[in-house]
């Protein structure tokens, strides 16, 4: 029951939503440090704002990115993703001109693809763990 502390309500609806997203870069080229992934945080937690919807947990790995969100029944997860990743390529690319190099081509950072998965079957502590667990580089 204690997963249950967080219902969220909203004008007409009381709810409990949470998703799994992962982003995996174009090619999967390795290519975040820390610092991108500092501040591509920073970017998904004020897009996730825009939208209503708290990023719960974050975290990566060099090519690939975890996010744990909590989004009431109004939004559309495509939509959301579309904005997460829309505009973390657009202003990482535009702060670290050192992406750019690895996309001279596509000129996207991230893989048209991504994985999204309803939260509940295991306990969010446990997908939390997880993604804490990510092996982050330093």
């Amino acid at each position: 029951m204690a997963e249950y502390q967080n219902i969220r309500t909203g004008r007409h609806c009381t709810f409990i939503l949470h998703a799994h997203l992962v982003f995996v870069t174009k090619y999967r080229h390795k290519v975040f440090t820390d610092a991108h992934l500092k501040r591509m945080e920073e970017i998904m937690r004020s897009v996730c704002e825009d939208f209503e919807v708290e990023l719960k947990e974050f975290n990566g790995e060099n090519n690939h990115v975890h996010l744990l969100v909590s989004f009431p029944p109004k939004v559309t997860l495509s939509k959301l993703v579309n904005s997460l990743k829309g505009v973390s390529s657009r202003r990482l690319r535009q702060e670290h001109p050192e992406l750019v190099r690895h996309y001279w081509r596509a000129q996207r950072l991230w893989s048209g693809s991504y994985f999204a998965s309803s939260v509940g079957g295991a306990p969010l502590s446990i997908v939390k763990q997880y993604i804490e667990q990510q092996n982050r580089p330093e």
